[in-house]
């Protein structure tokens, strides 16, 4: 393959850093753009002002933003396949790495993987209705209750096939891929703001006055918003604040994955860093950019009202027409959003399975295209099966718990790390150290207590997952010292 280099373990240096800073874009832009800031539990409802949901969207992007060069001084020092696993690993040991990609394995990123691909299917079905979410092909009595299997969760299975054997036969080509499927997602974006603003039928008004009760709105509109003004710490408060930051973080979510290509970005010292603030930036841009003509669209009291604001924005501004076209608009974006997740998963496992704490013959690379296929493959199986099961969404809220707790344990391992190993080589130097690492180590300490009093349940249910991974753990340690 011309222009690579092959690794020491077996896998091609082939990521450009244009290929990894559009992996990065892809790896977050999926539907929560379209979805998060409207609706009863929305961040228009928790910050009822222009002003304040404008700078809710930049303090999101920026508290991420912290995150990545936090990550990037990381992946830089240790540009290995595994990613944060392999952060992990090094700064608390191997059971704190294993129980990392456990949870990633069994729930965390093939559970988001098949809540990503049903929910293309919905979308899909908005086109063609035979293959949507509503219709049922099949029901299968199962432990006494019945499995129902809709055409959409077919359709979803068939998505995660057809992208793992695209990324089967070589990470360059499944890059070129995903890259492709995201400029058409950045294109339509950018279509949507700029034809929004410069033909759309909306009103500056709706942004005016910034901090106080949004022109246009009725009376109904401004009662309705009026609780999160004026209600217990207020929308100036740091209760409602905090919460839409939560909001937030898991709409800028999916940047650290691309830590797990590491092994396969060329030149990695410099290119990881650089695509993480590349695509960072783009995506705030992107986040600011789709809320301030949201606001164009309707007044902040219409937001509330609705779940779908993406769709109901774009109805307002073009006609019918652009509610069809923003539904595709969203098809786009979840599909490169799934393209990029079979990307990036596999390299973990595989790395796990090269440390001896998972089953040896994930650990295979292909002899031909240079890819870990053993780990795309059994992402592919595993995933598909939770696509069925229908489980995927109840799953997925058990582990948030778990998930928040390694991204703070992996965001305080740069400094761990700086003090157990100062001699360590690090081309890059996470900027604002150590305040940028305490601040977003604190800031998932803060989401990790929200989540535990306010899910406690599924928060319990998430250590139980973590639980099940000890004797797991063990199984394969003693393996590998056999």
């Amino acid at each position: 393959m011309t222009g690579t280099r092959e690794t020491d373990d077996g896998l091609v240096r082939a990521l450009g850093l244009w290929d990894s800073t559009l992996l990065v874009i892809g790896l977050v832009i999926g539907s929560a753009v379209f979805l998060v800031t409207g609706g009863a539990s929305g961040v228009a409802r928790l910050l009822p002002t222009p002003g304040l949901l404008i700078l809710g969207w930049i303090a999101g992007g920026l508290l991420s933003f912290a995150g990545a060069l936090v990550y990037a001084e990381l992946g830089a020092a240790m540009p290995r396949a595994g990613g944060q696993y392999v952060f992990l690993r090094e700064a608390y040991g191997d059971l704190t790495g294993f129980l990392y990609g456990w949870t990633l394995f069994t729930v965390i990123h093939t559970g988001s993987l098949a809540a990503l691909a049903v929910g293309y299917a919905r979308y899909f079905g908005v086109f063609v209705p035979a293959l949507g979410t509503d219709r049922i092909v099949a029901a299968l009595p199962l432990f006494g209750h019945t499995l129902s299997i809709s055409a959409g969760q077919l359709n979803a299975v068939a998505v995660i096939v057809f992208l793992s054997i695209v990324n089967y036969f070589g990470v360059k080509e499944g890059s070129l891929f995903q890259g492709i499927v995201t400029l058409v997602k950045i294109a339509s974006f950018a279509g949507f703001i700029l034809l929004g603003i410069a033909i759309g039928r909306g009103s500056w008004s709706h942004l005016v006055p910034l901090f106080g009760a949004a022109a246009g709105a009725t009376g109904s509109e401004a009662a309705a918003t009026a609780p999160a003004v004026t209600g217990g710490a207020g929308a100036f408060g740091m209760g409602p604040f905090i919460l839409s930051m939560i909001a937030m973080l898991w709409a800028y979510e999916g940047w650290n994955n691309i830590t797990f290509t590491a092994g396969e970005i060329k030149d990695p010292q410099r290119n990881l860093p650089r695509s993480l603030i590349l695509g960072m930036s783009a995506i705030t841009l992107i986040y600011v950019g789709m809320n301030l003509v949201y606001l164009y669209a309707m007044p902040i009291g219409d937001m509330v009202a609705t779940d779908t604001i993406g769709e109901a924005a774009a109805g307002r501004l073009f006609g019918p027409l652009g509610s069809t076209l923003m539904s595709l608009c969203v098809l786009v974006s979840v599909f490169g959003c799934i393209s990029a997740t079979v990307i990036s998963g596999p390299r973990v496992f595989y790395a796990m399975a090269k440390d001896g704490l998972f089953f040896r013959r994930i650990a295979a690379v292909h002899p031909r295209h240079r890819t870990p296929a053993q780990a795309i493959l059994w992402q592919c199986v595993w995933s598909s099966a939770l696509c069925l099961s229908g489980t995927y969404d109840q799953l997925y809220t058990f582990v948030i718990f778990a998930a928040v707790l390694f991204y703070a344990l992996a965001g305080a391992s740069v400094i761990v790390l700086r003090r157990r190993h100062p001699e360590w080589p690090r081309p890059y130097r996470t900027w604002g150290y150590p305040v940028t690492p305490i601040l977003y180590v604190g800031v998932s300490v803060v989401v990790l207590g929200n989540t535990l009093i306010n899910q406690p349940v599924e928060s319990g249910w998430g250590l139980a997952i973590l639980g099940c991974g000890l004797p797991a753990y063990a199984y394969w340690r003693r393996k590998r010292t056999a």
